[in-house]
Order: structure tokens, then C-alpha cells, then sequence
């Protein structure tokens, strides 16, 4: 299993008061650094769950018929739970395809 790296109360704090200096969060509002470092922490999680575990049962020509029902529905639910955490942090919403500002803030903007 990889390292996780954003699961202590360390890692999490001194992100999160870095994140608190950076313009590019905080332009979100006050509560954005500390929601943004809950959706890294979780999605490593999640991340890690699907390489580290549900990756290799699916490659395995073993897991068949329910079993692999079963594990597709398990990693059905961890995209799920990513993608939560993509939706929640304001920062992360530019990424929506319908978002009004996407273009302008991605540099693609056109005249």
C-alpha cells in the first residue's frame, strides 16, 4: 500500500495554514483552505483504495460474475465519494464543464 500522506493531524495543519496564504484559495472565502484540505485527504483515501486494493482484484481473471458485480459496485461508490470531493471545494468547481467563468479562468478565453 502507498504512503498516505494527508492522514495525520500534522500534514493536514500545515497545509491547511499554507493554503491559508494563498491567494488563489482564499479568494473563495475564509472556510476554503480547511475545505479544500478535507477533499485532498479524502480523495488520497479514496485514491488509495481503489489503486491499492479494488485495481488489482479487477485485473485478477479470477474475481467473476457476483464478485465482480459486488467489487463494480464498491468502486462505483469510490468515484462517487471522489467525485463529492471534487464538487465541494469552490476551487475545484471551475472544473465543471457548464461553469461560466471555466473559460476565462483556464486561459481559454476567447474574444
Amino acid at each position: 500500500m502507498g504512503k498516505l500522506l494527508l492522514q495525520s493531524r500534522g500534514a493536514i495543519a500545515e497545509l491547511t495554514q499554507r493554503l491559508r496564504a494563498c491567494a488563489l484559495v482564499t479568494r473563495y472565502g475564509p472556510s476554503e483552505p480547511d475545505t479544500l484540505v478535507h477533499a485532498f485527504s479524502d480523495i488520497e483515501e479514496s485514491f488509495r483504495k481503489f489503486l491499492d486494493e479494488q485495481l488489482p482484484k479487477l485485473t485478477d481473471p479470477s474475481v467473476q460474475g457476483e464478485a465482480l458485480e459486488d467489487l463494480l459496485l464498491e468502486v462505483r461508490e469510490e468515484v462517487r465519494h471522489i467525485l463529492y470531493h471534487l464538487q465541494d471545494p469552490e476551487f475545484f468547481r471551475i472544473l465543471e464543464p457548464s461553469h461560466p467563468t471555466r473559460e476565462k479562468e483556464s486561459g481559454n478565453e476567447t474574444s
